[in-house]
């Protein structure tokens, strides 16, 4: 188009733009497009009346909006962030500059010309959009089994270790969630049975924790019985625990 209005400048110039459009589609159609082409010796027009309109594909449904393109990189948690909020991008990116093409309504996360995703674009900063299926299958777990869906699970496994996992969302629930998903998980490893039992015997003994019944079960202590009479809290052991002649020589009196 600009070469034709190179051409019709060189003879007249027009008023506007407006009129130059104008003037090159009477050009394009009475002209340029009728004649026989040196190349292919078939007229522009008819070559495109027969083969390449059929071809042409539908407009947008909404005008093209793109804003900008920034460069984005994926961090560990699998998401980049752009004008304060956080995108997904799948894992095998992690640690790797993407393009990330920011439209009215969408942003569009690119590696060179191959697009990865469409999101649609955040509403506030801050909020994130996710993808569970950009994430490794072990990490993907954590993110579907949500507080809800383990009060169900423990609940199927028996009293006890639906009390235990009530216990620890009780508070700071988001902080201990992924403690619950853990102590779940041992179901599978030792079988629910044996991990409803092991709940039985840290709330008899008032320490109720992931650590706790992962002890218990490795130590094989779920099938040992209870001892009868008031609850006495059992020994623990601390890794790090050292004598008190390590911090107090002999002349020292304790008090």
């Amino acid at each position: 188009m600009h070469y034709v209005q190179r051409n019709l400048l060189a003879v007249e110039q027009p008023a506007d733009l407006a009129e130059a459009n104008r003037a090159a589609k009477v050009w394009v159609l009475e002209v340029a497009g009728v004649r026989e082409h040196g190349t292919t010796h078939v007229p522009p027009l008819r070559r495109f009346r027969e083969e390449e309109q059929a071809a042409l594909l539908a407009l947008p449904a909404e005008p093209f909006s793109l804003r900008e393109v920034r460069g984005a990189k994926v961090h560990r948690d699998c998401h980049v962030q752009v004008e304060s909020s956080y995108y997904s991008a799948p894992f095998a990116y992690v640690g790797q500059r993407l393009d990330a093409y920011v439209y009215e309504h969408t942003v569009q996360l690119y590696d060179g010309v191959r697009l990865l995703v469409t999101h649609p674009r955040a509403r506030r900063p801050g909020q994130r959009l996710t993808r569970l299926e950009h994430y490794p299958a072990e990490k993907s777990f954590y993110l579907v089994h949500t507080r809800d869906y383990c009060q169900q699970q423990a609940n199927r496994i028996g009293p006890g270790c639906a009390q235990v996992v009530k216990q620890l969302l009780e508070e700071r629930p988001l902080d201990r969630l992924r403690s619950v998903q853990g102590l779940l998980g041992l179901a599978r490893r030792y079988s629910p049975e044996r991990l409803e039992a092991a709940c039985t015997r840290a709330l008899h003994y008032g320490d109720a924790t992931y650590r706790r019944l992962k002890r218990i079960l490795e130590a094989g202590l779920d099938q040992v019985p209870l001892e009868p009479g008031p609850l006495q809290p059992e020994l623990r052991f601390y890794e790090y625990a050292r004598p008190v002649g390590d911090f107090f020589s002999e002349e020292v009196g304790l008090c």
